[in-house]
């Protein structure tokens, strides 16, 4: 795979992410949900940018989070240029690349969002708005796509979970973590053919 395919993918995924991104900040109130079907439905929430809105505690936590995952990006964009570089395995470099732009989708929310939108709650977010919420390296980032596919109580016979109230999948997230899942994903399932054995 070349170098300008690989853009040319980072690019797209950025795009879509952006997209939908800035379409609900900017027609969804914070915590707004349309139910599409009874298991999709789109749910505007934001976060620190963690997983299930994990926070890194403290005054700086933030800011040590954007930084460090602006530090993670150069690497993986590194990882991504050698192994075009090197005729790596296709799937190896669409699963970095994919990676990647996830990673940079994210990390634009945090960087830039603080600083070109005003709040979500109670009303509708402004682009480049005189008031923005927020300051540089602390945009809170958006997150929109929600599959509660089943909810109930799981059976009693269960060891640890069993008679427990459950939900599968109770995760909101948006395309720039799809993205990285999905690259993850394939590393996962086509590790073989991802890092072949060399002869």
């Amino acid at each position: 795979m070349s170098l300008r395919k690989a853009y040319l993918l980072i690019f797209l995924v950025l795009l879509v992410d952006q997209l939908s991104k800035i379409y609900v900040k900017t027609n969804f109130v914070l915590g707004e949900e349309v139910v599409l079907f009874d298991w999709f439905r789109i749910h505007f929430i934001e976060n620190e940018g963690m997983a299930w809105g994990t926070k890194i505690p403290g005054e700086y936590g933030k800011l040590i989070l954007t930084v460090f995952r602006i530090f993670a990006v150069f690497g993986i964009g590194y990882w991504l240029a050698d192994a075009i570089k090197k005729r790596h395995s296709r799937y190896l470099i669409v699963s970095i690349a994919l990676i990647f732009a996830g990673a940079a989708g994210n990390i634009l929310d945090s960087v830039f969002y603080g600083v070109i939108f005003d709040g979500s709650e109670g009303n509708l977010a402004t682009l480049f708005s005189p008031t923005p919420y927020g300051t540089w390296f602390h945009g809170l980032v958006v997150d929109m796509f929600y599959f509660p596919i089943w909810e109930g109580n799981l059976p009693s016979w269960l060891p640890f979970f069993g008679g427990k109230h459950f939900m599968f999948f109770n995760a909101i997230f948006n395309v720039a973590d799809m993205a990285i899942s999905t690259g993850v994903g394939i590393l996962l399932v086509f590790n073989k053919r991802a890092f072949p054995k060399s002869a």
